[in-house]
């Protein structure tokens, strides 16, 4: 008897210690177990490790959206947070669950598991070994999810083209405000714009865009406003100004289309609480019937989106050619249609980068190392261009340059996802990360823009 009482309390102990491994050892937020009658604090819950990660990831993470649906990469079940959590009674702080609601992936597709919250999480090994089965089998399964995840891949690149296009295609109209000429650059408009819709498609009502389709979320958010929005466009605005010996118009236009699109995705965010609380959260179960996740769905909206993309691209090449030898906006607008796709699948491949920090040690996890890269080499190619038509100087070069410059480095570059990095690091308990992080790439995409761009022009006499 005192020998299986013994027993017990070992068996006790080591479910404790289970439970309080799982509770410590996580990968992100979205990972964590957390007991049911426990009330969530970031102060004590969240540790700097798991911030750091959750702001750099708060823009975009690439594929890594796609295989992380319902199991981490650590083979943890992620943690579903919705209305009906607090009804079980776990309360989340507002500040994880914006913070939760930032990353891609987060959502499950399965209905039966969105309204799911375990309340203690299992071992890692009750989910990473899964039952015995035969090498036949296993193979066959290996097989199966490999094909899934490849249909999703090409169906994630279809819906990037095509959202892509449409943000070349439909962006905000200029009305005489802005000029090449002022610290009110052209693509000012469609930068606030973006932003603005970020707060709406890619911070409150992401969960709610997921549910229906996770595909449609990063379609909306990295390809539709990734590509509305330009970084590149910008810089080169303020090196255009900063050689024409206009420094002190240069250094606000930063500081204002910073402060302008930072204002921006906070009006965002807070008017579409404001419309959410209005209209009431719907459950899980209740959009569950128009989601698009089934194979029969998800093969009828790639067909359908994959036959936009080649009317797109179809229409954009009859009307290049016909456009091309007469120049102007028009030849330029339809060969960057072309190219965009391009831009937004370079831009989504670095993606997975954001929140793995460098080295084995995985430093510096905070900084989104995806799209510091993406913004500051198209600001890159962008000044080269530039350079490029000075030193040419004929319309066939105009139109090739600022083609490739609008439709491929615009979509390579992103204010939407930047400003949305921006803001997280912002509502972090580290604020000064988030101006870090604007400064370092202000002043990397400007150094080096100048390099590629002012300096050719100066030494060479270019007007």
């Amino acid at each position: 008897m005192s020998h299986s009482y013994s027993d017990g309390i070992d068996m006790e102990n080591q479910t404790n210690d289970s439970e309080f491994r799982d509770t410590r050892s996580l990968g992100s937020v979205g990972r964590r177990s957390l007991s049911v009658s426990e009330t969530i604090n970031p102060q004590s819950h969240i540790d700097d490790n798991i911030e750091s990660e959750i702001v750099a990831e708060a823009g975009d993470i690439g594929y890594r959206a796609l295989n992380s649906n319902r199991y981490s990469e650590s083979g943890r079940l992620h943690l579903l947070f919705d209305k009906d959590v607090t009804e079980s009674g776990v309360t989340v702080s507002p500040l994880v669950e914006d913070a939760l609601l930032q990353t891609y992936g987060f959502w499950s597709r399965d209905p039966m598991v969105s309204n799911i919250v375990s309340p203690v999480s299992p071992l890692a090994s009750e989910i990473i070994s899964p039952p015995i089965q035969q090498a036949g089998d296993k193979t066959k399964e290996t097989k199966k999810e490999l094909s899934w995840w490849s249909l999703e891949y090409v169906s994630c690149l279809i819906h990037l083209a095509f959202f892509g296009i449409l943000g070349k295609l439909f962006g905000p109209g200029v009305v005489g405000v802005t000029s090449d000429r002022s610290i009110l650059y052209l693509d000012l408009p469609s930068n606030m714009v973006g932003s603005f819709l970020m707060g709406w498609l890619g911070v409150v009502f992401k969960s709610d865009i997921s549910r229906v389709s996770d595909l449609l979320a990063i379609g909306l958010t990295t390809g539709y406003l990734g590509s509305l929005t330009t970084f590149s466009g910008w810089n080169q605005k303020m090196l255009d100004l900063s050689v024409k010996g206009h420094w002190v118009l240069s250094s606000l236009g930063f500081v204002i289309g910073l402060s302008l699109a930072a204002i921006s995705i906070i009006f965002g965010v807070d008017s579409a609480k404001i419309s959410k609380s209005l209209l009431g959260r719907r459950k899980p179960t209740s959009i569950s019937g128009i989601s698009y996740s089934s194979c029969t769905r998800h093969m009828v909206v790639m067909v359908v989106l994959l036959s936009m993309v080649g009317l797109l691209y179809g229409v954009s090449v009859v009307l290049e050619k016909r456009k091309f030898d007469s120049g102007g906006s028009e030849a330029e607008l339809w060969l960057a249609c072309m190219v965009a796709p391009l831009g937004v699948w370079i831009r989504w491949s670095l993606a997975p980068l954001n929140g793995r920090g460098l080295g084995r040690a995985r430093l510096l996890k905070w900084v989104p190392f995806g799209t510091l890269i993406a913004n500051v080499s198209a600001c890159c190619v962008m000044a080269a261009l530039a350079t490029v038509k000075k030193a040419v100087n004929s319309k066939s070069c105009d139109t090739v340059a600022t083609g490739l410059q609008f439709g491929l480095m615009g979509c390579l570059s992103t204010v939407s996802t930047f400003i949305a990095e921006f803001h997280a690091m912002r509502e972090s308990s580290h604020i000064w990360r988030a101006y870090a992080y604007a400064a370092f790439t202000i002043v990397a995409s400007f150094s080096l823009g100048t390099f590629f761009y002012s300096l050719p022009v100066w030494t060479q006499g270019y007007k």
